[in-house]
Order: C-alpha cells, then structure tokens, then sequence
C-alpha cells in the first residue's frame, strides 16, 4: 500500500563530495542520487545489506534495543531498500503497523516488492520528501532512523514533521555514524560532518527531550539515542 518516504544511508559515492551547508546544519545535494530515475535498489542492496556495515551486522540487536512492543504503529525513516523493515514487522506483529519511509521511488517500489511476497500486510510504504515523513499527527508510537539522520538537509523541517506525527510520549530513535569513534573513516567523518552531540542539540531544539543512551557496547562506529515527544505537547 502506497503513502508516500526514506532517508537512506551514508553514501559511499559521495563520500568526497563538495557540499554547502543548509539550516546550519547538513549538506545539500547529498541526497540527489537517490532521486534519479537511474536509480537500481539491487545495485544498494548490495551496498546496505552487506556483512562489514555496522548496522547490518548489529541489525537485530539494534531493533532489540528499540523496545518496540507488539500493537504499536513504528516509521522507519530513511528506510533504503527496507533492511530493517522485516525486524520491525517482527517486533510489533500482525496487530501492529510498518511505515517504510523514504525518499527514493525505487526503493518504495521494492520495500513494497519484498514485504508483499514476504506476507506482511503489517508494512505500508510511504514516499516522504526531503521536509516532511508524511505522517498524519499523533500517528505514531515509536519513530526509528538508522544512517539517515545526517541525511535530513532540512533537518528542522523533517524534525517538526516527526515530532507532529509522534504521539504524546511517543519515541524517536536515532543511530547514526559517531564521528569522533576511531574506528570512523576520514571521509565518512568528512560526508557526515557534525557530531552526536551536535545532533542531539539539534533533536532537542526541535522539541524532544533526550531519554537515554542506547548505544550497544559492540557499536565501533555508530552511536544510539533514544528521544521522546513531551506528554504534554
């Protein structure tokens, strides 16, 4: 079922790329290649799913530590080619709701492949833009991203709209490349560009308050934050 977003993750491709700053924060164009008509899923499937990718390989033990319970409505913003979708269709059952989100058409069209053929009636696509998930307000329990964050260009107008779809009390979780890590490449350093505190700042500016740590002991390169949507907002 089509709504219509995702944020995919880090672009090796871009990963030297000249980029200007927008809202003081994230790089403009660095989502351009995901809007291209060129653009083949199986060709990232590769790329994201792949054994050596932190977040692939620590993939069910991230959605562990999501909390996530069954019943509730999840997005996963930023969704790529839907690594995460299966586990999450998993973690809130049948009862449950999937929002697979993102911004690139072709990967829509194979979240929505692959989930049809799987059998989950649970996982409903939505394509978002580079300002907004699309989700209608107090829609949500929970709001996941992983390797996207630093993909919001118009971070302030993407979290306004996640913090609108929350419900009250509601969850954002965000892992994303922590640049100050050893373990993190020189040019991915350069591609992400701010630091997990700067996003944090960013997040609760935004309106959230920041909840915990959840960054796993075995993450090398990533780093785990849970936020939550005032009660009373």
């Amino acid at each position: 079922m089509r709504i219509a977003l995702v944020l995919p993750a880090a672009l090796l491709m871009f990963l030297s790329s000249p980029m200007s700053h927008a809202q003081q924060g994230q790089t403009e164009g660095i989502n351009d290649v995901y809007k291209t008509r060129e653009l083949q899923a199986q060709e990232w499937v590769e790329r994201f799913e792949s054994r050596g990718r932190e977040a692939f390989d620590l993939r069910e033990d991230i959605i562990e530590a999501v909390g996530l319970e069954p019943g509730q409505s999840v997005a996963d913003v930023g969704a790529g080619t839907g690594l995460f979708v299966p586990l999450l269709a998993r973690a809130v059952g049948e009862r449950g709701e999937v929002h697979a989100i993102d911004i690139a058409p072709a990967f829509i069209d194979h979240i929505d492949s692959t989930s049809r053929a799987a059998g989950l009636k649970q996982v409903k696509t939505v394509l978002g833009t580079e300002r907004s998930i699309r989700m209608p307000a107090n829609s949500l329990d929970v709001i996941f991203t992983c390797d996207a964050y630093h993909h919001f260009v118009h971070y302030e107008d993407m979290l306004a709209s996640m913090l609108t779809a929350l419900k009250p009390g509601g969850a954002l979780i965000v892992v994303d490349y922590d640049i100050g890590a050893k373990q993190v490449h020189e040019a991915m350093i350069r591609h992400v560009g701010r630091t997990k505190e700067e996003f944090a700042r960013q997040i609760r500016q935004a309106g959230f308050q920041f909840s915990e740590d959840l960054t796993l002991d075995t993450m090398k390169t990533s780093f785990m934050y849970r936020f939550v949507k005032p009660a009373l907002h």
